[in-house]
């Protein structure tokens, strides 16, 4: 199972879509692909942007279909970045994006 701490990458307002997209390209999609598991934890993060939850995860939904999500665990979630997840895949599944 692959851990990535969104902390230690984007700090507690995660806003930074390059670096959304960047966690996206080298860790999460390349753990994905040898078929492991990802919790993304997001302890110490207070608050995130739709744009940066959607430059981590939408690619993945459009290319591998809502199934991923299954093999993806969202940890440590406060009710703001809860909220701003279920948006950004409520959206993407859909259709649209």
């Amino acid at each position: 199972m692959k851990r990535i701490d969104v902390f230690e990458h984007a700090g507690a307002f995660a806003e930074n879509k390059d670096v959304a997209r960047d966690l996206r390209l080298k860790e999460l999609m390349p753990a994905l692909d040898r078929d492991e598991d990802v919790v993304l934890n997001f302890e110490r993060v207070e608050a995130v942007t739709q744009s940066f939850i959607h430059a981590l995860i939408s690619d993945l939904l459009r290319k591998k279909g809502s199934a991923v999500l299954d093999r993806i665990e969202f940890r440590s979630c406060n009710d703001t970045v809860k909220k701003i997840i279920t948006i950004v895949v409520d959206y993407m599944q859909d259709g649209a994006g």
